[in-house]
């Protein structure tokens, strides 16, 4: 196979390498007039990477789980924690594409040698902005970011694999169309990467499984995967057809491969991640020895993919860290990730020798960076911005409701939820009448709840309202409700699932609808965490050997998230989509002289 160059929107040309690395792409740059390979090689030793010395300085720039938030995100989603050396803890405000753009070009002011780089879940689950015209703003707004490479989430299949295939390649919405008069979209300048995600009937990965960044002869090698779990937290029509590999199988395969090709320093983007200690982005994750302020899948992941990877830089679980996690060969290398939505991103310098061509592990230095909101705002993003939101404002603007003050839910710490449980209700409301379901007690996902609701106006609609905007961005996935039968046994059991199976070490807790109450003890392990006889439906004990009505939206009904019980209901009925009996339930329950209170948020009781 040959090679292929071509031009992106952006003017860098790309090599497309064949020959046993699938389609990885290959950032090329000339070298500068008169100069050769021999001269840099043998040029004298430097680490300002400025020069042409053995040792040069390579900036990588990354973020991850952007969502398609293009905005500042409002409220308690739209901020970072801080902890001062006498303790204190101080919110700052942080996010925006249009803040994020100035933020990565002052960073690599002055770094000859800079490769931006993200680890998945930049589009799916987006705020009205970029979802309503299924993410084709986000990925513009990422071409404009300069991004070089980035790996596939779990979100990126939202839509399934043909649509992401779009995102990659351009191309009109096959049923939306074109959403800028006399313009096609063009797709992404830089390449997703798929190593671990393959088609079942050819075994080949859907996209490229690496990519390799070169400049003046310096080379970075890339390789991109998702989290093989991600058919358990994605719709079944996502993932049709695909397989989903183990993460450090796929890694360490490809890193031979890359190896093999003469590419000796290499980064993995894995969309996967773990649990700091702490919530503060600087917060010490090597404290007090290396990775020992850090908890949960990567962890594993680090410890085993093989050394020939010199750093990870992961996502997917929305944390920020920057850790020391030691690698097969007990030689410490970086693990990082820029929490989420945009409010961080990780400037790590990763120190090249031209002589081995490969990463010098004990010069590597990396720290997260606030998108801070009091730099002057990109240009570009501000009229990308304003444009879609033009597109946007008919349908964007519709008041839906009225609340009284915030209520949280991505942005709570909360098990239970305030929004949690408005979302719950609003389920069970719209799906309680006999033709629509006769739902006698409804089940969300935490997850799928995206934001916060704000008191504070985003716009010109005024303090309290909910816009169609802003509700779109709380539930934005457009899932069908569904309601059926499910044994009292069942129902017990799916509540154990919260905290044992897939989810022993990472709980999810549903958000439950009014009536439904119960004790859960995280003093105890596993399922026993949910107390035995303490599960109740409008005061009564639940009776497993009942039918029980339940509304939940399609994801969790398929199993979801880690939730097979809830997969065994039967006499399926399919109603509205989630955003529509949200929206109903605001526009029933508040008004301008009413608006919706915040939930009490006690139908779970908690023990810690």
């Amino acid at each position: 196979m040959g090679t292929t160059p071509r031009k992106n929107k952006a003017g860098r040309r790309i090599l497309a390498v064949g020959a046993g690395l699938a389609t990885a792409g290959a950032l090329v740059a000339a070298l500068p007039a008169g100069a050769s390979q021999d001269v840099a090689d043998t040029a004298a030793s430097g680490t300002n990477g400025k020069g042409w010395g053995r040792m040069v300085d390579v900036q990588l720039l990354s973020f991850n789980d952007l969502h398609g938030n293009l905005e500042p995100p409002a409220g308690s989603s739209g901020q970072v924690s801080h902890t001062h050396p006498d303790g204190r803890v101080e919110k700052i405000d942080a996010g925006g594409v249009e803040y994020l753009a100035t933020h990565l070009r002052q960073a690599r002011q002055g770094n000859r040698y800079s490769i931006t780089a993200a680890a998945g879940d930049l589009i799916g689950g987006s705020p009205l902005l970029s979802g309503l015209f299924h993410d084709e703003p986000t990925i513009h707004a990422l071409n404009g970011l300069d991004l070089d490479v980035t790996s596939v989430g779990n979100h990126e299949f939202d839509e399934g694999a043909r649509e992401l295939a779009r995102m990659q390649n351009g191309g009109c919405h096959p049923t939306a169309g074109c959403f800028v008069k006399g313009e096609k979209f063009e797709g992404a300048d830089f390449p997703y990467l798929a190593a671990n995600v393959t088609d079942e009937k050819t075994g080949r990965p859907i996209l490229d499984p690496t990519f390799v960044w070169e400049k003046d002869g310096v080379r970075i090698g890339f390789i991109g995967v998702t989290l093989e779990g991600t058919p358990n937290i994605v719709t079944a029509e996502g993932v049709k057809g695909l397989k989903f590999g183990d993460e450090v199988e796929t890694i360490n395969k490809y890193a031979k491969i890359l190896e093999r090709k003469g590419v000796k320093s290499i980064v993995a983007l894995v969309h996967e991640g773990g649990a700091p200690a702490s919530e503060s982005y600087n917060y010490d994750c090597d404290s007090p020895g290396p990775g020992d302020g850090i908890s949960g899948p990567i962890t594993e992941i680090a410890k085993n993919v093989s050394p020939q990877v010199d750093a990870l830089v992961t996502g997917h679980t929305h944390q920020a860290y920057v850790c020391t996690v030691p690698d097969p060969a007990g030689k410490p290398r970086l693990v990082t990730s820029a929490s989420s939505i945009g409010k961080l991103y990780t400037d790590t310098t990763l120190t090249y020798d031209r002589r081995t061509k490969d990463i010098v592990r004990t010069a590597v230095d990396s720290a997260n960076r606030v998108v801070t909101r009091d730099v002057p705002k990109a240009a570009d993003m501000t009229r990308l911005i304003d444009d879609w939101n033009v597109l946007a404002a008919p349908i964007a603007n519709r008041p839906q409701g009225w609340i009284a003050a915030d209520i949280n839910g991505r942005g709570s710490t909360a098990y239970e939820k305030p929004l949690g449980d408005v979302i719950a209700d609003a389920q069970l409301e719209g799906l309680a009448p006999a033709d629509k379901g006769g739902a006698q007690l409804a089940l969300m996902n935490p997850g799928g709840i995206r934001s916060d609701l704000v008191h504070k106006a985003s716009g010109s609609e005024g303090d309290g309202v909910v816009t169609y905007r802003e509700s779109f961005t709380v539930q934005p996935f457009t899932n069908m409700m569904n309601v059926v039968d499910l044994s009292g046994a069942n129902l017990i059991q799916a509540l154990k699932q919260q905290v044992s199976g897939s989810n022993l070490k990472s709980v999810k807790i549903l958000q439950v609808s009014k009536g439904l109450t119960y004790t859960l003890d995280m003093t105890k392990t596993g399922a026993d965490r949910v107390v035995d006889g303490t599960i109740k439906l409008n005061g009564e004990p639940i009776d497993p050997a009942k039918t029980y009505r339940v509304a939940m939206n399609e994801f969790l009904a398929g199993g979801g998230d880690g939730f097979p019980a809830l997969a065994t209901g039967t006499n399926k009925l399919v109603g509205a989509s989630d955003l529509d009996v949200f929206n109903a339930y605001l526009a029933a329950h508040s008004s301008a002289a009413n608006p919706l209170p915040v939930p009490a948020a006690d139908r779970i009781t908690v023990i810690k």
